[in-house]
């Protein structure tokens, strides 16, 4: 127990208070088990260390413990607890649960148990708290951590701090609010963004923040997907396949049968991959507007999740089509709309909101005539009419 003390201690004297995410103040932290899911590499550890430094209390009651650390191959997360509880403590951090078996049914007896004490834990996105073997759904409030906005990568990398703005609005006002944020140079920052700007840990070394990312990448899919799916080397070979190809081509409307022929899975087994890959945070599917969403429907299109991940998987000439649309899929579902394609134009936003997403000289021939369509133009710093420029979407949350 000393050497998790000492650990947490360390890691809580260094952390940097000088930007905080949204969901730091959106969190009701009297809840007693409280769940922060995301991606690998989104600031979940940040998260959780920032929170420890508002308390503002004696080390002895708050305690910073990873499930992967090698303690945890000799002594189980329910004695450190009880242990840590009997010594006074008060407020306990968990972070990686997935890498611990039988996490949920620890912490649901830590829940259950233990009334004077605060649990809060991080895990993978590709959790599904609602298909554990034991109902945490309940008991757990949990939250969804996204990597950065282009509104938070602005105001972590350049100290600009701008208010998240509602589509309803950012679309009634897009010309005054680009005009307000033009002395930003928009379109250099979101070059900026779109290559390194997503996940946090750019900081930390942009030169080598592609091969990183890249690896980032290989863990998700050989470790984390191991969490619900035994995978192999071929097949792990097979999903690198797949996501560098949707790095390379225009954006992808899949025929599903010849995709899984072509990377040899049978056309179950990839509409499942795709699901899981989904919910890892790599891809983003999107259905056709009014489609239901069972295991074995198969999206309209396939993206990568954020435009990062072009830059990481392939080498290869990125399709500019492709990351536009990655970027506004992906900020629009992380600020909580809605997205399908939509049967005129590519998509529909909240079954109300047409878009085009294209570059600076998109037209509205495609979209003509239709109430509340809208053109997400790149390249350009401020719209009119509505047109509306693409960075400004990051916005949104």
């Amino acid at each position: 127990m000393d050497i998790l003390k000492e650990k947490s201690a360390v890691l809580l004297s260094q952390v940097d208070m000088g930007f905080q995410r949204t969901l730091l103040r959106q969190i009701n932290w009297e809840n007693r088990l409280i769940g922060v899911l995301g991606s690998r590499g989104a600031g979940k550890t940040t998260l959780l260390l920032q929170r420890m430094k508002t308390l503002d209390l004696p080390t002895d009651e708050m305690l910073y413990i990873s499930l992967d650390d090698l303690y945890f191959t000799t002594h189980t997360l329910a004695e450190t607890a009880e242990t840590f509880r009997k010594s006074g403590g008060k407020y306990l951090f968990v972070d990686e649960v997935h890498k611990y078996e039988g996490w949920a049914r620890e912490l649901k007896n830590l829940y259950d148990f233990y009334r004077d004490i605060h649990v809060v834990f991080t895990g993978s996105s590709i959790v599904e708290m609602l298909s554990l073997e034991v109902d945490l759904s309940r008991r757990a409030h949990v939250h969804h951590l996204p990597g950065f906005s282009f509104r938070e990568f602005v105001a972590f990398e350049h100290g600009i701090a701008q208010p998240a703005v509602a589509l309803e609005d950012l679309l009634e006002n897009h010309v005054a609010l680009a005009s307000k944020l033009n002395n930003w140079k928009p379109i250099k920052l979101f070059g900026q963004y779109t290559t390194y700007g997503y996940y946090p840990f750019y900081k930390e070394d942009i030169a080598s923040y592609p091969r990183q990312l890249a690896n980032v990448v290989n863990l998700t899919i050989a470790y984390d997907l191991a969490f619900i799916e035994d995978i192999d080397k071929q097949q792990v070979r097979k999903i690198n396949q797949l996501l560098s190809s949707l790095a390379t081509q225009v954006p992808f409307k899949p025929n599903v049968s010849e995709l899984a022929k072509t990377i040899g899975m049978s056309r179950t087994t990839l509409i499942q991959y795709l699901h899981y890959l989904e919910k890892a945070k790599l891809i983003q599917l999107v259905y056709l507007e009014g489609k239901g969403l069972g295991p074995l429907e198969k999206p309209g299109k396939l993206l990568l999740d954020n435009p990062n991940l072009f830059h990481a998987i392939s080498t290869q000439p990125k399709n500019a089509g492709s990351i536009r649309e990655s970027f506004f899929v992906n900020q629009l579902r992380n600020a909580g709309y809605q997205i399908d394609l939509a049967k005129k134009g590519d998509f529909v936003v909240d079954n109300r909101y047409i878009f085009e997403v294209g570059g600076a000289r998109k037209n509205f021939s495609q979209i003509a005539d239709i109430h509340d369509a809208y053109i997400a133009a790149d390249d350009i710093e401020i719209g009119n009419g509505n047109k509306v420029p693409l960075w400004l979407f990051g916005m949104l949350y």
